[in-house]
């Protein structure tokens, strides 16, 4: 936002306005330098980390989650496979080879059983202890974010006040000024090569 703001400071800059009225020249030569200076206060935030991108440590901790999730689904899959191959012999007529088959493929899923039991058991003891650590993590985070917020617009206010200190016309009201760009408006739109809307 910034970048855009210091954008339309410098092209008024290049308007021929400028050339025609010193006063208008002062007026936008403040607002462009004080965009400049905001520019660059964000900038100088931004690569001294001043400002916090929240939540990254707390995310560096999800691909360990996730990959505890895939684990226990893969065991799953595996587990599901080797049931069916169980299942499939035990519907099968009881002939010697069958059974042999039947004991080995059961001799295969009790482990993955175990395993898929076991990855179950973990997560379901764990999650809950995760998701309601997340809150001592936020908590520090959000009062960061909200310090941040304050030094960035204590800044912004110091900035914009040396603004209006430059520009401002002292003696008008908000409502003055209003009436004033009302005016000069209703003027623009009496113009010929205004349309109507």
């Amino acid at each position: 936002m910034s970048k855009s703001a210091v954008k339309i400071s410098s092209d008024l800059l290049s308007n021929p306005l400028c050339e025609q009225e010193p006063a208008f020249l002062e007026m936008v030569t403040a607002f462009d330098t004080a965009m400049k200076r905001m520019d660059s206060f964000n900038q100088e935030k931004v690569e001294n980390g001043t400002l916090p991108i929240l939540f990254s440590r707390f995310s560096s901790v999800f691909p360990s989650l996730n990959m505890a999730v895939k684990r226990r689904e893969q065991t799953l899959q595996d587990y599901k496979r080797l049931q069916s191959k169980v299942e499939k012999y035990e519907e099968k007529e009881r002939t010697g080879p069958v059974l042999a088959k039947l004991h080995q493929a059961r001799e295969e899923l009790r482990p993955v059983k175990e395993d898929f039991e076991a990855k179950s058991k973990q997560l379901l003891e764990e999650m809950p202890k995760f998701y309601s650590s997340r809150i001592d993590y936020f908590k520090p985070s959000f009062e960061s974010l909200v310090r941040t917020q304050v030094v960035y617009y204590t800044e912004m206010h110091k900035i914009f006040g040396d603004l209006t200190a430059q520009i401002d016309r002292p003696g008008l009201s908000d409502e003055q000024r209003e009436q004033e760009n009302d005016a000069k408006l209703s003027e623009l739109r009496a113009l010929s090569i205004v349309a109507d809307d």
